[in-house]
């Protein structure tokens, strides 16, 4: 695979919350420069995200509620509705009450997700719902993702990269086995979280994966060349 196809897998995560103005712009503007599927990016962080990304390849994915989840329906619909109305938004990732999950409240989970997910279909916006995979067992993802299929998600995805006092594993082969597994094709998967060599992300890749989530470090590690490097063989340069 080119190195273009690699960076189509990836949605570049510019997620840091002690990130500057000029780190943000840098980090979005490397994102572009490898020609990522997405720039992943917190709310507050749209206005410079869409002056960069306009006339480009790299899309938007703006995160909500993240890395949580914990607002109230009515709130995470009126975030979903605010950044998408932009009319700038490709995708919106939100987080799963995986304290719900893990207290087996399904039928509030899915109209929780199925509430941010109608908004977000209504301005042509696809979504990811993220599970805390590393607070979960197998078998609450499975469920997890089962229920996030009813409410009518694009994707499931693996790990919001900021949870704290357990593992921190991420997008393993076992997690992602059992989404796909459970997905059976209905709806689409990305992995976060831990993908850090080439090994890993070109063995979720040879699984089948649709997406994956990188931090800002990592993308050049597992494209194995600079954000320079990828433009000028995208430009045939």
């Amino acid at each position: 695979m080119t190195v273009a196809e690699l960076a189509s897998y990836i949605d570049q995560s510019v997620l840091k919350p002690e990130f500057t103005e000029a780190d943000i712009r840098k980090y979005i503007q490397e994102g572009i420069d490898f020609g990522c599927r997405t720039v992943c990016i917190n709310p507050s962080s749209l206005p410079i995200a869409i002056e960069l990304c306009e006339g480009t390849g790299t899309e938007i994915c703006v995160v909500c509620d993240f890395p949580f989840g914990l607002s109230t329906t009515a709130s995470k619909v009126m975030q979903a509705e605010e950044y998408c109305k932009t009319g700038k938004i490709f995708e919106l990732d939100i987080v799963a009450n995986y304290g719900w999950i893990r207290s087996g409240k399904w039928d509030d989970v899915e109209a929780d997700l199925k509430a941010v997910i109608d908004v977000c279909h209504k301005y042509g916006t696809a979504v990811k719902v993220i599970f805390e995979t590393d607070a979960l067992t197998i078998d609450e993802i499975k469920k997890a993702t089962e229920t996030a299929i009813s409410a009518g998600t694009d994707f499931v995805k693996t790990s919001t990269g900021f949870f704290t006092g357990g593992k921190s594993d991420g997008a393993t082969c076992e997690v992602i086995s059992a989404m796909m597994e459970t997905t059976k094709g209905r709806c689409k998967i990305k992995g976060s979280g831990a993908i850090r060599t080439r090994e890993h992300f070109f063995e979720l890749i040879d699984m089948g994966i649709d997406r994956m989530g990188i931090g800002y470090r990592s993308t050049p590690v597992v494209l194995g060349c600079t954000p320079a490097e990828a433009k000028a063989m995208r430009e045939g340069k």
